[in-house]
């Protein structure tokens, strides 16, 4: 069953998910963090985020969230408000039609 990590974050400004996008887009996902699918939501006028990591497995779901932990925050879009642990009940995209 997959698993997601899904984590709020508060004072997100535009330029900070410009940045993040930017980073995340030139490097290399890290291998201590094993996600099959990242989605990352901003609101620019409550300068709220939310990201949701998608991972196969509860082993690389444990894996990835040590890591994510342990991350500064400087790494971060913000301040992280919440993490929360979900299973994945339904997913669907357009490509499924």
């Amino acid at each position: 069953m997959a698993l997601a990590r899904v984590v709020s974050f508060s004072g997100v400004s535009s330029a900070r998910m410009e940045e993040m996008k930017q980073r995340i887009n030139e490097g290399d996902q890290p291998e201590e963090i094993p996600a099959t699918e990242m989605i990352m939501l901003h609101d620019p006028a409550g300068e709220d985020a939310m990201a949701i990591l998608m991972f196969d497995s509860e082993e690389d779901y444990a894996r990835a969230d040590a890591a994510l932990n342990a991350m500064p925050s400087d790494d971060t879009p913000g301040s992280r408000t919440a993490v929360k642990k979900f299973d994945v009940a339904m997913r669907m995209d357009s490509s499924r039609r």
